[in-house]
């Protein structure tokens, strides 16, 4: 067997209720639960009983998400489940960097609190939306970009998978466009154009939140969406500069591949990052971590 990554989700995963179960059957889970309410009563409140349209409020998406992620960490690593590199899409990678030491579990989750709020800010300023672009290669979706001021390509997912943030009245245009040259557009369930410039602001005020952060010697390697490459030095700005930079996912995959990774697991509430692996390189596996969990308990 080969080397094992965790990866975890980014925001548009979200849905009302996760975590619930985990917290019912792994005292793990409820741990780290307790933890993020004592920092910010009413998370466990909003995973487990929020609505669709309150999760998918920025602020309230990303502290969710980590929160669950990181419950679903803690129970992989008390069956004994460790993994030799991590990653996580965008919101993600604050959850991935927390579980590869660079910093705590609660470091973290104040982080993605600021993180979210930060970004949400700077969507509110803005009539902005995403979209995954499906069919096209990356060089059509950049070309239809260059055509269409204010819309950006952000997310390199997977082959024939690229997603766009731009202002709204844009978006339609570029969506027009995309149809015209045999693609299609899907909205994604975000508020703000993540990974742009309309970001700029946010990363800037966060990189002054990292400043005061005493980063560790990851204990697992550790992939960063901007570079597709292991962390070096500069944590505070890969992590910063990452929210208005776009993802590097499809190379970043096919990196941790090249490095010996064939197991990957999704530490999240779906499987789109799942999906998108499989659509990198269909020999590695790939699946969420819930159904590694009951492969492992059968055995």
């Amino acid at each position: 067997m080969g080397k094992v990554a965790f990866v975890f989700s980014g925001q548009g995963d979200q849905y009302p209720g996760m975590g619930k179960e985990l917290v019912k059957e792994y005292p793990a889970a409820a741990r780290l639960y307790a933890l993020c309410d004592r920092l910010r009563p009413g998370t466990s409140a909003q995973c487990f009983g929020g609505s669709e349209e309150e999760l998918r409020e920025t602020k309230n998406t990303q502290p969710c998400l980590y929160a669950m992620e990181l419950a679903a960490a803690a129970v992989l690593k008390e069956q004994g489940i460790v993994p030799d590199a991590v990653a996580g899409f965008s919101l993600g990678e604050v959850a991935a960097a927390a579980v590869s030491g660079l910093f705590d579990a609660e470091t973290g989750f104040r982080l993605v609190c600021t993180r979210g709020r930060l970004m949400q800010q700077e969507a509110e300023r803005f009539d902005t939306a995403m979209v995954a672009v499906i069919r096209l290669t990356p060089e059509q979706v950049q070309e239809v970009c260059r055509q269409v001021p204010d819309v950006y390509p952000v997310n390199f997912n997977c082959p024939g998978q690229v997603s766009v943030s731009g202002l709204a009245p844009r978006i339609e245009e570029f969506s027009g466009k995309i149809r015209e040259m045999g693609g299609r557009t899907v909205p994604l369930k975000v508020k703000g154009a993540f990974h742009s410039p309309f970001m700029e602001k946010a990363a800037e005020a966060f990189a002054r939140e990292l400043a005061g952060v005493e980063f560790q010697k990851p204990s697992v390697v550790l992939y960063s969406d901007l570079t597709a490459e292991p962390y070096g030095e500069d944590a505070a700005g890969l992590l910063s500069r990452q929210i208005c930079s776009p993802v590097q996912w499809e190379r970043l995959i096919r990196g941790m591949i090249a490095a010996g990774v064939d197991t990957f697991l999704e530490v999240g509430p779906g499987k789109t990052l799942t999906n998108m692996i499989r659509k990198i390189d269909g020999s590695a596996k790939a699946q969420n971590y819930m159904e590694y969990l009951a492969e492992v308990q059968q055995c």
